[in-house]
């Protein structure tokens, strides 16, 4: 048996979330929030995090200084129940820090990314990664140590018998350069936003977009926000609506999404059953400030899952040819 169900690399920062504050921010005034909150952030973080409180068996490596930005982040990852042994230790820079203020119907997000850009090929334990059946990457272009790296990394962990999945997340500079394509071939399972496929097949129509990105790929699943999510494999589209709550902010919903599908993916769950899985993990996560803080106490996801009862008998969801 495989010591773990998914391993990661990326980083963990802190996300410092401000509410109430006006969409127009003028300089030299103090704006008053009306509301905050300091939480674990960083998309492979909430990702590994989020597994782990669903059971997954977690392994994660990260690059950790010693501050106390860090401590929190390895307190709040340990409680979780992810495994951390091989965790990297750098004091040259502090942790990341990504401050995101949250306006009526609009976001603003201002990250340093401290150590994020410090973890690199030597740092990995490549022994203690394959030792998992599953190996997922986020943040591809924040992480600018590893970047060139990652086709070696993949075609290693890949030669161990592994599937690969990615969710790229954002590129700030918005390049979308050919180097991520070319890691598309080693992956098993693509994992962007709607916005993402567009901006990285540079097409606004998304349906195309989709039909188009899914032609690079064995698994293309995309989260669509209020209209739910998709996946496409061997050219048919599968859709699961979204689930309705009462929101207190989307961030890391998305990689609370991804926590949820490949929980179920990796049983061998149908994939109407893991769209739907994932659509509950992700909306689950905006019910509390930030990616993590729902997912504190596993029995609440639980008595989530029962006042929703999508996953109790699942059904068909749309299918389609593209």
């Amino acid at each position: 048996m495989s010591r773990f169900d998914v391993t990661l690399v990326g980083e963990a920062n802190l996300d410092l979330l401000l509410y109430g504050l006006p969409s127009d921010l003028p300089t030299d005034r103090e704006l008053v929030a009306d509301d905050m909150a300091l939480t674990l952030g960083g998309s492979p973080a909430i990702t590994a995090h989020n597994l782990a409180a669903l059971g997954c068996r977690t392994g994660f490596i990260t690059t950790v200084s010693d501050d106390m930005f860090g401590a929190v982040c390895i307190r709040d990852l340990t409680a979780a129940g992810v495994d951390l042994t091989s965790a990297v230790r750098k004091s040259n820079t502090g942790t990341g820090v990504s401050v995101l203020m949250q306006h009526h119907d609009s976001r603003r997000t201002l990250t340093y990314p401290g150590n994020t850009v410090d973890l690199r090929w030597a740092d990995l334990d490549l022994d203690y990664l394959a030792s998992a059946r599953h190996f997922h990457l986020s943040s591809y272009f924040l992480q600018t140590g590893l970047r060139e790296d990652v086709p070696r990394l993949f075609a290693y962990l890949k030669q161990a018998g592994l599937t690969i999945s990615l969710d790229p997340n954002d590129d700030p500079l918005g390049h979308w350069d050919n180097s991520f394509f070319l890691v598309l071939k080693y992956i098993d399972l693509l994992m962007p936003n709607q916005r993402e496929v567009c901006q990285m097949m540079r097409d606004s129509n998304a349906e195309r977009a989709i039909a188009r990105l899914s032609q690079l790929v064995p698994l293309l699943v995309v989260k669509r926000g209020a209209r739910g999510s998709a996946a496409v494999k061997a050219g048919r589209k599968y859709e699961a609506e979204a689930v309705t709550v009462k929101s207190v902010d989307a961030v890391g919903a998305g990689d609370s999404f991804n926590a949820g599908f490949l929980h179920e993916w990796l049983k061998g769950s149908p994939l109407d059953y893991c769209l739907q899985s994932g659509n509950l993990a992700g909306a689950f996560s905006t019910t509390a400030p930030g990616g993590v803080e729902a997912f504190r106490d596993p029995a609440q996801f639980e008595k989530f899952n029962s006042a929703h009862c999508r996953l109790n008998a699942p059904v068909a969801a749309s299918r389609s040819e593209i």
